[in-house]
């Protein structure tokens, strides 16, 4: 087996040259938002597209077509906090669930109610089904709560990452409606943003184009001009019916990024720095561990661990932030799990079990995408491999196993077993160092998990559990957002 030192630590942290861009990093990590929306791959990047067009023709200057630029890239940031409660309600995958809710009109009870019972209980047997729609008939409030969730989250994750108040406001109003019949708060007209309005027609338009075609499309949105849908932005999408010229090039999907990049207002793009960079990982590491309750802090404390042990092997600085970021990152594929599985209180089945068993390949498909984390996407990836090959989903061998991916694996089994999870409490330090152990030199790196075991028993683990980074707290403890403010002082 080979000796991992610091000198080795250095391969897995290569310098980075050149400008990245901030736009290309978040643009990139929609897809993973895509994922946990069930939508098809380049939705928002679509939407954003539609946004981004509809914001020049209503006349918006260039610093609102810069907050709606971001906005629309992160207008479905909030979407993994309200997963949970709808697949435990309607006792369904939650991305197929979203996914079948947004291709109807909410203010038309019968079809509502017709596409609310069809989406209960899928795949099980009728008795459930009709329980479940019990449980959401019951539950009179439940559609204004869930977006309510998603839109703060959202809203907030937009103001953490630092951009314009303006951005944040288009998010948190984004589900509103022009008749006032919309979530969460109920404003009506020119009281709802104008950010916002543009963003709720541009992603309404792109999912049913995505599944039906362009003249369907636009025909919904013609239907719900001034229901749903500011009437004067209507008309401007409607009268895009015949460039087919237009409409061809946002299915490209192989050119969409390249698309997206160049539609980011201002002469001089905004740069990814290094904090930036940090602030992402924090913020879509927030993104992942609230679809369930179970992992609240799992990817903040997997990431911190990780660096505890990089630090305490004697690693330098370059080491420690890539080992932050894909800590952070490693399980974004889980985005792509439906709650169903993840918040199961009893075993799974083998079905299911395989299906767990994919997201280090979604993790991995994503990471592919943003430049910036590209290096460490594998590593990243290879977190439940063991030396031994019999990890999953490579099955790979210890000689293919970098320092990055063993210090991985041994935090996330760690932070695992002593957090909580639906079928048991989490598990106290001595009886978890001696379950790994029973796995040390075969799934463990022996080194990194003697280090590992230090930290555990001198209370760093539980030290480091606690640290929450600036701005972050509002993301690893929710609170509630509240309009803000009159008409008059918000973007019209």
């Amino acid at each position: 087996m080979q000796r991992l030192t610091p000198r080795t630590l250095q391969s897995v942290s290569p310098a980075q040259s050149g400008v990245v861009r901030l736009a290309d990093v978040i643009a990139a990590l929609t897809y993973a938002l895509d994922l946990t929306e069930g939508q098809r791959p380049g939705h928002t990047l679509r939407s954003t597209v539609l946004a981004m067009r509809l914001g020049e023709e209503a006349g918006l200057d260039r610093e609102l077509l810069g907050a709606l630029y971001y906005a629309a890239l992160l207008k479905d940031s909030g979407c993994s906090s309200n997963a949970a409660r709808m697949s435990a309600l309607f006792g369904s995958p939650d991305q197929e669930l979203k996914r079948n809710m947004r291709l109807v009109d909410w203010h038309d009870r019968w079809k509502l109610a017709m596409r609310t019972a069809a989406s209960c209980g899928v795949g099980l047997n009728p008795i459930h089904r009709v329980r479940h729609f019990l449980m959401v008939a019951k539950t009179p409030s439940l559609t204004r709560e869930i977006i309510q969730t998603r839109c703060e989250r959202g809203a907030q994750i937009a103001s953490v990452l630092g951009f314009p108040r303006a951005t944040s406001e288009a998010i948190l109003y984004v589900d509103e409606h022009w008749c006032g019949l919309g979530h969460p708060f109920g404003i009506a007209g020119e009281e709802i943003p104008l950010l916002s309005r543009i963003i709720l027609l541009a992603q309404t338009v792109e999912a049913y184009w995505s599944e039906l075609g362009t003249a369907p499309a636009l025909e919904m949105a013609r239907k719900r001009r001034g229901t749903w849908f500011d009437p004067r932005l209507v008309d401007i999408i409607t009268a895009w019916r015949n460039d087919r010229e237009w409409w061809g090039r946002l299915a490209d999907i192989n050119r969409l990024d390249e698309a997206v990049l160049a539609l980011e207002p201002g002469s001089t793009p905004l740069v990814a720095t290094d904090e930036r960079l940090d602030r992402i990982a924090f913020a879509f590491a927030a993104v992942i561990d609230a679809k369930t309750p179970f992992t609240a802090k799992h990817s903040s404390n997997v990431a911190r661990y990780a660096v505890g042990i990089a630090s305490a092997m004697g690693a330098d600085a370059a080491v420690h932030r890539d080992m932050l970021r894909a800590g952070l990152l490693h399980d974004i594929g889980k985005l792509g799990v439906s709650n169903r599985i993840l918040d199961k209180p009893a075993k799974l089945t083998d079905e299911e079990f395989a299906e767990v068993r994919r997201h280090p390949t979604w993790t991995l498909e994503i990471l592919q995408h943003v430049g910036a984390f590209r290096h460490f996407s594998h590593e990243a990836a290879q977190h439940h491999e063991r030396l031994d090959g019999r990890g999953y989903p490579w099955n790979l061998p210890a000689a293919q196993l970098s320092y990055m991916a063993r210090v991985l694996a041994v935090a996330d089994v760690y932070e695992a077993l002593t957090a909580t999870r639906p079928y048991r409490e989490g598990l106290p330090v001595p009886k978890v160092v001696a379950i790994m152990g029973n796995d040390r030199g075969t799934a463990f790196d022996p080194e990194i998990f003697d280090a590992a075991v230090a930290l555990a028993e001198n209370g760093t683990f539980e030290s480091l559990s606690r640290v929450t980074e600036d701005g972050f707290e509002q993301l690893e403890q929710l609170v509630p957002m509240t309009p803000f403010g009159p008409a008059a002082n918000r973007v019209a």
